[in-house]
């Protein structure tokens, strides 16, 4: 066990990506995924209410994967460029 509970994974600054959309009626919506968790999206009315409101399912995401012992991917803890020279000697 590694020591980190849920209120560490909280606190940890997830990279936000934010975009807006529009839903089947048409209507726009604001969503707010993390890069680090690719399962996560959340979605309201405006970018306010996302940024004010998706801690809550973030809390739900992180004490599910805490639970079953799903790896839990911390911000700056992978690069986005493969080690080319370690792949390709």
């Amino acid at each position: 066990m590694s020591g980190k509970d849920l209120d560490y994974y909280l606190n940890l600054n997830w990279t936000l990506q934010e975009g807006e959309d529009l839903d089947f009626d048409g209507n726009p919506y604001h969503y707010i995924e993390i890069k680090e968790i690719p399962s996560f999206l959340f979605c309201a009315k405006t970018s306010q209410k996302a940024l004010e409101n998706y801690k809550t399912q973030l809390r739900w995401t992180l004490q599910v994967m805490l639970e079953q012992g799903i790896h839990i991917t911390e911000p700056g803890e992978e690069d986005d460029e493969p080690d080319w020279e370690n792949l390709c000697p």
